[in-house]
């Protein structure tokens, strides 16, 4: 072949998913665990139509611990991911970072009903930029925005697919780095933001068909103290589709809507296609 007609493309996708399920009859906990790498890689040469060198990588942890004894229980789930990209011509440049931990512990009323007190949890690991600028612009780093919220509440749980939380006194609390100082809903110079308002969260698991499921998780925050009528939504879709033993697809929608961080409904979709493995 002619050097001047050589054409490579390449474009590898490869998803590594780990899931472990398994239940302590000592301690009753209950544990259940999804690891996700996603690695992405295209390449050209002398090719007339255009593109790029590119090569990306994501990582995703989806992890819950739950406890069950008597009247009690305590859910946990942690979610994770982080991505980064390098194209020929811009260099590296993050493509996901996302932390959160929910935590939710219920003394039983009735058969599905419980008092709840619940804890939320929500950042990034690194920095994140502004590109449109010259130079780029930090917009954000570790803990800043860091969210916190908790509060009492009442919780209906069917089973661990289904439970929806309801917290009409909660504590929301935003933290900025002196850097960020007056962003992210703060006051001018202030570091900090606190909220009382009323929560809500749903997670639903089901299985729509024969090997795929859909996860939805959902929150929405009113504060009381200033604009009640402006609700803060987070929400997430995800889909796993089990094509057979080894391979799966894996899809998620994440929508975030809050004034204080954007006056722009924030919305990210991720599509994974790869080997799976079930230990």
């Amino acid at each position: 072949m002619k050097k001047g007609a050589l054409i490579l493309l390449l474009f590898v996708g490869l998803t590594t998913v780990a899931q472990e399920q398994k239940q302590d009859s000592i301690s009753n906990w209950k544990k259940a665990g999804t690891f996700t790498f996603l690695f992405n890689q295209s390449s050209f040469s002398n090719w007339i139509a255009g593109g790029e060198n590119a090569v990306s990588g994501t990582l995703g942890v989806n992890y819950d611990f739950n406890y069950a004894k008597d009247n009690w229980t305590w859910d946990n789930k942690i979610i994770t991911k982080y991505g980064i990209s390098n194209i020929s011509g811009t260099g590296t440049r993050k493509t996901d970072d996302f932390f959160e931990f929910n935590s939710l512990v219920g003394k039983k009323k009735s058969e599905f009903w419980s008092y709840s007190f619940f804890l939320n949890i929500r950042s990034q690991f690194t920095a994140g930029y502004d590109y449109t600028t010259t130079p780029k612009t930090e917009t954000s780093s570790f803990f800043a925005p860091g969210y916190i919220t908790f509060g009492p509440g009442m919780v209906y749980k069917k089973s661990d697919n289904f439970r929806a939380n309801f917290a009409p006194l909660t504590s929301k609390m935003t933290f900025v780095s002196n850097q960020f100082a007056g962003q992210y809903g703060t006051d001018p110079g202030k570091t900090s933001r606190y909220e009382l308002g009323f929560y809500t969260s749903v997670y639903y698991k089901t299985s729509l068909m024969e090997n795929v499921t859909m996860e939805n998780i959902f929150n929405a925050y009113a504060n009381y103290l200033e604009d009640p009528q402006n609700i803060d939504i987070n929400y997430q879709l995800n889909f796993v589709m089990q094509i057979n033993k080894y391979l799966s697809t894996n899809l998620s929608f994440h929508t975030i809507i809050d004034d204080n961080a954007s006056s722009r409904t924030q919305f990210k979709e991720v599509f994974g296609l790869g080997v799976n493995y079930i230990f």
